[in-house]
């Protein structure tokens, strides 16, 4: 990609505003195939689907950034724990002179099942601590979520939901989990592409990742 393309100041055309599309996760190999991390395997999929690397330092993250269909893309997975990474989106909002509805946000979500995608604009955190910080930082909700189900913990209570996303896949998770990840960086190439509304249209109904859905 040209120098050019990585220069974080606003962009100046009157083409599409850049985009941020931020994977979360915790950083450290202890944390490395687990289910909080999700987000953070779609965003590096669609990395290499796009050609970007992330492989830079900027915002309190590893970032990258290349161009897709005439936009420029800045690729984020915040260095911060969880509950920290609206500093990171904020910071790299600020200095793009985006607004919220330019960032998308690639997330684990237990109110869906494994091998399901929801793609939707706005609405509450619910209890996704990723999720509340970013919208406490933009003082906003007014971005996009990629929601990659995981499924829910098989006891209830907000201690059992933390050591089910904390735990790694298992079992017949593992096996599709591949899967999941190339169908939901195929689902952000498409939003890039083609729009959102036609992502939506294609990948928020059941079957569309390419495997049977596990609660």
């Amino acid at each position: 990609m040209p120098a050019a393309c990585c220069d974080p100041r606003p962009a100046t055309n009157t083409g599409a505003a850049d985009l941020v599309v931020v994977g979360l996760g915790n950083p450290g190999p202890e944390y490395e195939g687990t289910r909080h991390n999700v987000g953070r395997l779609c965003l590096e999929a669609f990395a290499r689907r796009a050609g970007i690397g992330i492989s830079r330092r900027r915002w309190r993250a590893r970032t990258g950034c290349g161009e897709l269909a005439g936009r420029r893309l800045w690729l984020v997975e915040p260095q911060t724990y969880m509950n920290l990474s609206g500093r990171s989106v904020l910071e790299a909002a600020r200095e793009l002179g985006l607004q919220p509805a330019s960032v998308w946000v690639v997330h684990d979500e237990m109110d869906l099942p494994l091998c399901r995608l929801r793609i939707r604009r706005g609405g509450s955190a619910a209890g996704h601590r990723g999720v509340g910080s970013i919208i406490a930082s933009l003082h906003s909700d007014d971005f996009w979520r990629f929601r990659v189900g995981v499924g829910k913990p098989p006891a209830r209570g907000s201690e059992a939901g933390v050591d089910y996303v904390l735990s790694p896949f298992e079992g017949r998770e593992r096996e599709v989990l591949e899967t999941v990840v190339d169908n939901v960086a195929a689902a952000i190439e498409t939003a890039v592409l083609q729009g959102l509304p036609r992502a939506m249209e294609v990948y928020n109904r059941p079957g569309s990742l390419g495997c049977e859905e596990i609660p």
